[in-house]
């Protein structure tokens, strides 16, 4: 029964409890609902004065603007009117011109009109006078015209023919004599400034003992540089030095370059051949660059290519008759330009078409066809001027004469070539040379003797003179200079000079 009573007991505790419960927590609710309440309202009350401040800053800032842009449009509005008033003015001004325009125009279509009455009235009296004196004459004017110039022909003929002669004599003495003013002004100025560099292929050797080294193990040093370097090495029993042989000057210099730089550091090898011969490439590269933009700039030809400039830069290894083809060619700018001037043609244009004239000599070796062919493609693929291009395209005659710089250029190229000093020939080929002008006049009929002199730059025909007259002394002179164009090449020119000289010698006793 106290088991009953108490399980009674918990159970009416545990639903008051329940009950208490509830209540407490619907008295909190209650107050806390009372304190969001507030919390709220105090909440409507700050937005409410911060929603006033704002709309309050919003319109000062409103009406400052509206002032800002009235005032703004005031001012435009008194710009406007500014510039209506001007331009009112100046269609009045126009208006004004357009009026007086017309006046002066007027006034100029009565004096035509006065001029051309006059003018008619000139040309009719003209006629009338000439009619009567052709009446009374009974010629035309054709036919007096005629007839006073016969009879002043007659009269004066062999003054007209003397006086003709006299002055084409004189005009050709003083076109030459300008001719060669120019020329020898030319050469004075920059003839004698330049010298021929010939490139070495023969490398020094500090002793004979490093031909070993630079040969190697069977021969393994010596085919890894000919292999990495693209050319020929020569070592025979000539002392303290080698020979690089190869048809490329380009490749030369790398071989000479690397090889000396092999020598100077003594570790010769395969491994070090290969690395010496790639600086040594690198190392000529930069040097062909500078000397393609030295020679741009000494030269006064801007604004080309920097790839065409590397490839005027090769031309410095570059060598003709012992001439070094790059300072040849800047030459011929200085002396291009300096007749230009004087000839009053385009300066700029001869300068260039003389410095690019052998470009094409700079890959002569790895592109098929003649130097001058190459070196137009060349400068019609980096965009040169077509004019400056017909300038260097003649100087060798392959292409006609198309600019008057292309003749200067011809000359300029003529006078570098040909001047005493500008180029050498090996003993061979100048003892050559030599012979074969006194070969060729000796083989003429009536040919006494003939000595090739000034450097084989004149032979001296010595003719017997019972077999040759005068006229065919001239004659001579000319099959000579004629045959001597065709069978040798020789640079600049060769003078050919044919003497006749007939001795009458009798004694007195």
């Amino acid at each position: 029964m106290s088991l009953k009573v108490i399980l009674m007991l918990l159970l009416l505790a545990a639903v008051f409890g329940t009950a208490f419960g509830y209540f407490l927590r619907w008295i909190v609710s209650l107050g806390k609902r009372g304190s969001m309440e507030l919390q709220i309202k105090q909440m409507m009350l700050e937005a409410k004065e911060d929603a006033k401040r704002i709309t309050e800053g919003a319109e000062k800032k409103a009406e400052k603007i509206i002032e800002e842009r009235t005032k703004e449009l005031k001012e435009k509005e008194a710009d406007l009117k500014k510039t209506e008033e001007r331009f009112i003015r100046k269609e009045e001004l126009l208006d004004k011109r357009q009026s007086d325009l017309d006046e002066e125009s007027e006034a100029i279509k009565a004096q035509a009109e006065h001029v051309k009455e006059v003018r008619e009235k000139v040309e009719s009296t003209l006629e009338q006078r000439e009619q009567e004196l052709q009446n009374l004459a009974k010629l035309t004017t054709e036919d007096a015209k005629k007839e006073l110039l016969t009879q002043v022909a007659k009269t004066h003929e062999e003054d007209i023919n003397v006086r003709l002669q006299k002055l084409e004599r004189d005009g050709e003495e003083r076109y030459e004599s300008r001719a060669r003013e120019i020329l020898t002004t030319a050469i004075h100025r920059i003839g004698n400034n330049l010298q021929a560099d010939v490139i070495s292929t023969t490398v020094a050797l500090p002793n004979d003992e490093i031909k070993g080294k630079i040969i190697g193990k069977e021969g393994r040093n010596i085919r890894a540089f000919e292999r990495a370097a693209g050319v020929d090495v020569i070592i025979d029993d000539t002392p303290g030095a080698i020979t690089i042989s190869s048809f490329d000057p380009i490749r030369r210099q790398v071989a000479r370059v690397a090889l000396e730089n092999l020598i100077i550091d003594g570790r010769i090898q395969p491994a070090k051949i290969e690395e010496t011969v790639e600086k040594a490439r690198e190392e000529i590269n930069v040097i062909i660059k500078k000397r393609g933009e030295e020679a741009a700039f000494e030269a006064g030809v801007l604004n080309l290519d920097p790839k065409l400039l590397i490839v005027l830069g090769r031309l410095h290894f570059r060598t003709s008759y012992g001439q070094n083809v790059l300072a040849h060619s800047i030459e011929m700018a200085h002396l291009a330009a300096i007749i230009a001037e004087e000839l009053g043609a385009n300066v700029q244009v001869a300068r260039a078409g003389a410095l690019l004239h052998d470009i094409g000599k700079a890959v002569d070796h790895e592109v098929t066809g003649t130097h001058v062919e190459i070196g137009r493609r060349i400068l019609q693929k980096f965009n040169v001027d077509p004019e400056v291009i017909k300038a260097m395209e003649a100087h060798h005659e392959e292409y006609p004469y198309s600019n008057p710089e292309s003749y200067i250029v011809q000359v300029a190229d003529a006078i570098s070539g040909g001047r005493p000093g500008a180029r050498r020939d090996s003993v061979e080929n100048y003892i050559k040379r030599l012979a074969d002008l006194e070969g060729i006049a000796n083989n003429f009929p009536g040919v006494e003797k003939s000595y090739a002199i000034s450097a084989g730059r004149e032979v001296r025909v010595f003719v017997k003179p019972e077999e040759i007259t005068d006229l065919q002394a001239r004659q001579l002179a000319r099959d000579i200079a004629l045959k001597i164009e065709n069978e040798l090449n020789y640079p600049g020119e060769v003078k050919v000079n044919v003497i006749r000289e007939s001795r009458s010698i009798e004694f007195a006793r």
